[in-house]
């Protein structure tokens, strides 16, 4: 089974940088701490998919990069993936643990879809057999994508959730990173500079 993780990283998600930090330089960090996460995991084969065309330069030689409009959805996203599973994780969680990859993976075991949702409304990531089923319609950014696509889906146990985490989507959110956490070295020092 191939399996890929492909981390999305928006221009948008720039916004998030806290006063006197570059959004530029900010969202390189934060894109480049969530890919290397990825990039680590066994048995994952680690992509980028960005609307940034200079962040190419974060990933490793060798990595496939999927250039993307800024608002393609994550259907869209998924449809230019391969492989039997995929799962997409928005690049503005930068300390996401790994271990919530493999559950978010583990979980298809009994759903089509799973999710980790944001603590403050969204979903860090989503996890899915390859191709995307046809009812599902995933958005990221919603309230409550966990019911969202619950809705869709022709039966409520076709879609399920992981325990959740946060992202980086203003720079009040900064609050939020763990210092305890490994890993997230590139976000750390730009930060340290503030």
């Amino acid at each position: 089974m191939t399996r890929v993780a492909a981390v999305v990283a928006r221009r948008s998600m720039a916004q998030a940088a806290p006063e006197g930090i570059d959004p530029g330089e900010f969202l390189t960090a934060i894109a480049e701490d969530t890919y290397e996460m990825l990039a680590g995991l066994e048995l994952v084969t680690p992509v980028l998919v960005t609307s940034v065309p200079e962040l190419e330069e974060i990933v490793w030689p060798g990595t496939e990069v999927v250039l993307i409009d800024e608002g393609e959805s994550i259907r869209d996203i998924l449809a230019r993936l391969t492989g039997d599973q995929a799962v997409v994780v928005n690049a503005d969680a930068p300390d996401l643990p790994p271990l919530l990859i493999g559950k978010l993976f583990r979980e298809l075991g009994r759903a089509r879809i799973t999710l980790c949702p944001c603590e403050y409304g969204g979903a860090v990531a989503l996890a899915c057999d390859l191709p995307l089923p046809d009812w599902a319609d995933p958005d990221l950014d919603c309230d409550d994508p966990v019911s969202h696509l619950r809705a869709q889906a022709p039966g409520r146990r076709m879609v399920a959730a992981t325990p959740g985490w946060h992202r980086l989507r203003t720079p009040a959110d900064i609050q939020r990173l763990d210092p305890g956490l490994e890993g997230w070295d590139n976000t750390r020092i730009l930060l340290s500079k503030e």
